[in-house]
């Protein structure tokens, strides 16, 4: 079985973190998402408006997604490839370059953002409706 890993916290889920699960998950036979927790999500400044709970629910209902497990800290990702048995780590493209220090325990694969949405798209037209 070919493993697959991806890392975010995938907040405001939309569209092109479908198509990112859908493109990583076609790269082997099981995908494993490393969620973001909520205190993680603190230690890097950053404010999610769903609960590590809820964002895991949301991924769970994503047939794309075999398996999530909590990203704790930047620094895990090595152990995280060892433990889990990954064959491939993948990221959005905007991200090239930042994990080429795995290519040692597993291919690394930067995925083509999709065109015309983000999360701060989203964030920014949820904003100004409000």
């Amino acid at each position: 079985m070919k493993k697959v890993i991806t890392y975010g916290t995938f907040d405001t889920l939309h569209y092109g973190h479908i198509l990112l699960f859908k493109r990583a998950r076609a790269l082997g036979d099981h995908l494993t998402v490393a969620l973001s927790t909520d205190a993680f999500n603190a230690r890097k400044d950053k404010a999610a408006h769903f609960s590590y709970d809820e964002r895991a629910e949301f991924l769970r209902a994503i047939t794309y997604v075999d398996a999530i497990i909590p990203e704790n800290t930047w620094d895990q990702k090595r152990d995280d490839v060892v433990q889990h048995g990954i064959d491939v780590f993948t990221m959005g493209d905007d991200w090239a370059g930042e994990f080429d220090f795995l290519s040692d325990l597993c291919k690394v694969i930067y995925l083509p953002r999709t065109p015309r949405i983000s999360s701060t798209a989203v964030r920014n037209i949820q904003s100004a409706a409000e």
